[in-house]
């Protein structure tokens, strides 16, 4: 009897353990080509342990992740140069990718690329983040984890909105309350209205401000009503996808300055081309049109596979 108890206690704490899975799937890369022969390599490996840890191991809401909904992301950080001892300069690209349903491949949620990354990091810094005290002790220090806790935001939400209208505006208020609380100091950009055209501050007032409302609507419906119905209801998901595309044009043309739409359509090229190359010519027409104003750089490429 015992035993059985013992066997149905453990069962229980696998279950719980399971249930309770972080968020995130992160992987962390870390290029440090550009200072090789300026810092010792050692401190770098444990940076991008210590920061996969950060990601992965802390509990970003408070959701119950099986371990097969954790979401599929990458942060990638190039160390471009040193601004003083324990301080550099990066750029840092953040690619996450959503399950198809009933489907072998997954669709790009985010494709960032952020160029003005400076953080202060020396071996075994502690990487600590408080959502209520966003600037720390230590502005540069604050700025490492500020930042990547922006994009975390950022990729759940987007997460959120694809499988249910809106759901990851909580998400996207929390990024927003990172850029207003955000570190300031010698070197720190990136979350100021006037910190060059596309910046963080722009990317998440996109994402919260009422003019954008449609935009979550339209992130779903793309998502669950267009991808994850494409294996069982090819034509009516199709629709449903253009539709949705057209509604970006349409927010896209109406917000001249906006820069979320195009983000959201990096890395779209092959599934869009993908989805629509049996389409008929009416709809491949129509859904050149609206790529001519969302995803302009890859127009030219767009209508070499559809026209």
């Amino acid at each position: 009897m015992r035993f059985k108890q013992f066997i149905l206690m453990f069962i229980v704490c696998l279950w719980s353990v399971h249930l309770h899975a972080q968020e995130l799937a992160a992987t962390v890369n870390v290029q440090t080509n550009k200072i090789e022969n300026q810092i010792d390599t050692k401190i770098f490996t444990q940076f991008q342990k210590q920061l996969k840890d950060f990601i992965n191991q802390r509990k970003w809401t408070t959701d119950a992740f099986a371990i097969e909904e954790k979401i599929d992301c990458s942060f990638y950080i190039t160390i471009e140069s040193i601004a003083s001892p324990g301080v550099y300069e990066a750029k840092l690209s953040v690619v996450a990718n959503r399950p198809v349903y009933n489907a072998s491949y997954t669709t790009p949620l985010l494709n960032m690329q952020d160029a003005n990354f400076t953080f202060k990091y020396q071996l075994a810094q502690p990487m600590e983040f408080n959502e209520n005290r966003v600037q720390g002790a230590d502005p540069l220090e604050a700025n490492l984890t500020a930042v990547i806790a922006y994009y975390i935001n950022i990729i759940i939400g987007l997460d959120y909105d694809s499988f249910a209208p809106k759901a990851g505006l909580p998400y996207f208020n929390k990024a927003l309350n990172i850029v207003y609380n955000a570190p300031e100091g010698s070197g720190i950009t990136g979350w100021k209205s006037y910190d060059g055209q596309r910046n963080r501050y722009i990317f998440v007032d996109n994402l919260t401000k009422s003019g954008f409302d449609k935009l979550h609507e339209l992130i779903y419906s793309y998502n669950r009503e267009g991808l994850d119905q494409m294996a069982d209801k090819p034509e009516i998901a199709r629709a449903a996808i253009l539709n949705a595309l057209m509604g970006m044009q349409e927010l896209n043309e109406t917000n001249v300055n906006s820069m979320v739409v195009p983000i959201l359509m990096q890395g779209k090229f092959t599934e869009i081309v993908g989805i629509f190359g049996t389409a008929d010519k009416a709809m491949k027409k129509q859904l050149l049109n609206t790529l001519s104003s969302i995803d302009i750089a890859n127009i030219n490429r767009y209508k070499e596979k559809l026209e």
